[in-house]
């Protein structure tokens, strides 16, 4: 364990996270704050349809977190409802090991990670907000809710965030597993090179 306390944590959780090896997340209201920015132009292409762009903001604290975990060897992922290419372009910044782009029903992608990152459930932690990620959450070795998550989700989550999604959950999830497997000091002068 860590010399870094995790008093607050229970130690089912502690446990779980020491298994981690994938790190599988929802990107709207996790990683973002929920918040959808359309951004219509008012240029007609030659389909004779306006074309809308979409923004994403996402926090640098969970950049640095996922950038963190792929230097540690976790694997990660984004499985998501909505194809954004703001959404591959971040993925693809961070080394995100695996993005699967609108997903209505995420179990097909869940298991296809699983599948292609030779991992078995309990070394899966999966984070999520809303009513879509409840059968991840319920197969996962370690399953999250952010804090301003969906009750019907904490109730069936291990770990509930103390932060809010979009303002780095994602890294608090990471802290947590690499302090649970006492990786956390070997990591952090990683973050710092």
């Amino acid at each position: 364990m860590s010399n870094t306390p995790l008093p607050s944590i229970s130690a089912d959780v502690l446990a779980r996270a020491r298994k981690i090896k994938l790190f599988l997340m929802d990107v709207d209201g996790t990683l973002t704050d929920g918040g959808v920015c359309l951004i219509s132009s008012t240029v007609v292409g030659g389909d004779g349809h306006s074309s809308v762009s979409e923004m994403k903001v996402f926090n640098a604290q969970d950049g640095q977190g996922l950038s963190l975990a792929h230097t540690m060897g976790i694997q990660t992922g984004f499985i998501t409802g909505r194809s954004s290419p703001a959404v591959a372009k971040r993925a693809e910044e961070l080394k995100v090991t695996f993005v699967c782009l609108g997903q209505a029903k995420k179990m097909q992608a869940y298991e296809d990670c699983m599948r292609k990152a030779g991992v078995t459930e309990d070394e899966v932690a999966y984070m999520g907000d809303d009513l879509p990620d409840i059968p991840l959450a319920r197969r996962a070795g370690l399953s999250v809710c952010v804090a301003d998550g969906v009750p019907e989700l904490k109730a069936v989550c291990h770990y509930i965030t103390q932060r809010v999604g979009g303002r780095g959950t994602a890294r608090e999830v990471i802290e947590l597993i690499l302090k649970a497997q006492g990786r956390w000091e070997e990591a952090v002068p990683l973050a710092l090179a």
